[in-house]
């Protein structure tokens, strides 16, 4: 018969990207070993997992792109490629021992409140029923690729995938690649793939501002230096911090930082793109800060190729082996490769949560996903999201915001330790005061007068950014007040005996 207290209460985390693997180290240096983490892959890493598109690397610098608690002294550059930062999360997997509690190969297809055992009801993909009194959706923002419903793509007989599903078998040499997108991927694959290719046309839909990267690459001398000095390392990793963080002005309407951004990223454009013609196309028509700032230092230079060449013109359809236009043009296309973002808004999706009296997380969410600095939503126990709603940043290291999201966490369980309750709800009043006054906020910020962005939903609400600095989400999730949630105590037990629970996960992993 399941207990619920901090030895034995059972915990189940979904996905083992930086969220997951944070509260599982964190869990661990607290000798809390009762938890599984349920991965769909057979690799952890998520979004890093996913993504090896040439060129992939971090917009964050890479000292503040790692856990504050595993600080790594010998990244290879300023901003790292993405097979470090893979080869990083793996590593502290295996040194905090995570691996025989993560259950490789395992979808979750929903979970429901089972309100009388004080239990979540988690359902795997493959039909196997689990219990866990905690259930912890670490799934982020940026898992689920974006294709473009774009009339004529079932004809197209060329080789056609997304950036996030990156074909590497694919030959590129001297083929005619049209890319459609030009974000924050499609800026990093370009100027990788540019120099192979035949010919390159970017098909752009609106322009975005941009700032030179400065990349550079840490010398054995500065890695060995880092190493021996932790003092030193950690006044560095507070520098990059607070220089990232005062641009935080950047994201209200009008800022006098906003328009000295704004005209550095025109001068950087102008001074490096060469052709006179394309300066209007690259120049966006919204604010600074509206959408995602980019960070290249080879974009505009890849655009003075003779190979390369923007389509402004929106695309009609796709024919056979050609991309149409809606100026009448018909550009041949061998390989067409979609950057397309993320299905960023469907937060969850497309797992079922069913949380008091079955309702469904979904319908909850119906104008948009909302919670509780992001981790709580009313009328769901025990539940508790990480990257959730309104926690996305522009201008610093989400690395913050999820150590943030795993203390506060952490809190609410030692609140269930000492109250000895079972379940933890926050009040429904809660939740709608913090979303009222989180979207009010929002209204004053830069991504309001801005049209479509991957921080809005199709109804224009702010689902993913958070409203203010990261100081004060730091403030705001130090310590959980238990008088913003109700503590309640189990009616019944649930029948362990019958189904599998995290623990038995454990010793599955363990076998296999």
């Amino acid at each position: 018969m399941p207990t619920n207290n901090r030895a034995t209460r059972r915990i189940a985390i979904i996905g083992s990207g930086f969220s997951g693997l944070c509260l599982g180290i964190q869990l661990k240096r607290l000798g809390i070993d009762s938890f599984t983490i349920f991965e769909k892959a057979d690799r952890i890493g998520g979004t890093w997992r996913e993504n090896t598109y040439p060129g992939a690397a971090c917009d964050v610098p890479s000292f503040s792109y790692c856990f504050s608690f595993e600080q790594k002294t010998d990244w290879s550059r300023k901003w790292a490629p993405q097979p470090e930062i893979l080869e990083y999360m793996e590593g502290c997997a295996k040194k905090y021992d995570l691996f025989p509690h993560i259950r490789f190969g395992t979808e979750i297809a929903g979970a429901t409140w089972d309100e009388a055992a004080a239990v979540w009801r988690i359902r795997t993909a493959k039909g196997e029923e689990i219990l866990a009194e905690v259930l912890v959706a670490g799934v982020g923002q940026l898992n689920r690729p974006n294709m473009p419903r774009l009339r004529g793509a079932e004809n197209f007989k060329g080789v056609s995938f997304h950036s996030a599903r990156w074909r590497h078998e694919v030959e590129l040499t001297g083929k005619t690649v049209g890319v459609v997108g030009n974000a924050a991927s499609a800026i990093q694959f370009i100027p990788q793939i540019a120099p192979k290719a035949g010919k390159v046309y970017i098909f752009q839909r609106s322009a975005n501002w941009m700032v030179p990267r400065n990349d550079l690459a840490y010398t054995d001398e500065q890695q060995r230096r880092f190493a021996r000095n932790p003092v030193r390392t950690r006044l560095y990793r507070w520098l990059i911090y607070f220089q990232h963080e005062i641009n935080w002005p950047v994201f209200r309407r009008v800022s006098f930082l906003s328009r000295r951004m704004a005209q550095a990223a025109e001068t950087y454009m102008r001074t490096t793109v060469t052709d006179p013609k394309l300066h209007e196309a690259l120049i966006p028509d919204y604010p600074i800060g509206g959408k995602r700032i980019l960070i290249s230092d080879d974009y505009y230079a890849t655009l003075n190729r003779d190979n390369v060449e923007v389509v402004t013109s929106s695309i009609d359809h796709l024919d056979e082996n050609a991309v149409a236009t809606k100026d009448g043009r018909s550009i041949p296309v061998d390989v067409l490769i979609y950057a397309t973002g993320f299905e960023s808004t469907a937060f969850l999706a497309p797992m079922a949560i069913r949380g008091r009296d079955g309702h469904l997380l979904q319908d909850e969410w119906a104008g948009g996903a909302k919670a509780y600095l992001g981790i709580s939503v009313a009328g769901f126990p025990n539940l508790f999201l990480m990257y959730g709603p309104n926690t996305n940043l522009g201008h610093n290291s989400i690395i913050f915001m999820i150590e943030c999201q795993a203390n506060y966490i952490l809190n609410c369980l030692k609140e269930l330790d000492e109250s000895g309750a079972s379940a933890i709800d926050l009040r429904r009043e809660v939740m709608d005061e913090f979303d009222a006054n989180q979207q009010k906020e929002l209204q004053q910020r830069v991504w309001a007068s801005t049209g479509k962005s991957w921080y809005k939903n199709d109804a224009g609400r702010i689902t993913n950014n958070w409203s203010g600095s990261t100081i004060r989400y730091w403030w705001k999730t130090l310590r959980a007040d238990p008088k913003r949630y109700q503590l309640e105590m189990r009616r019944e037990s649930a029948d362990s005996a019958q189904h599998s629970s995290p623990a038995d996960a454990d010793q599955a992993n363990r076998a296999a």
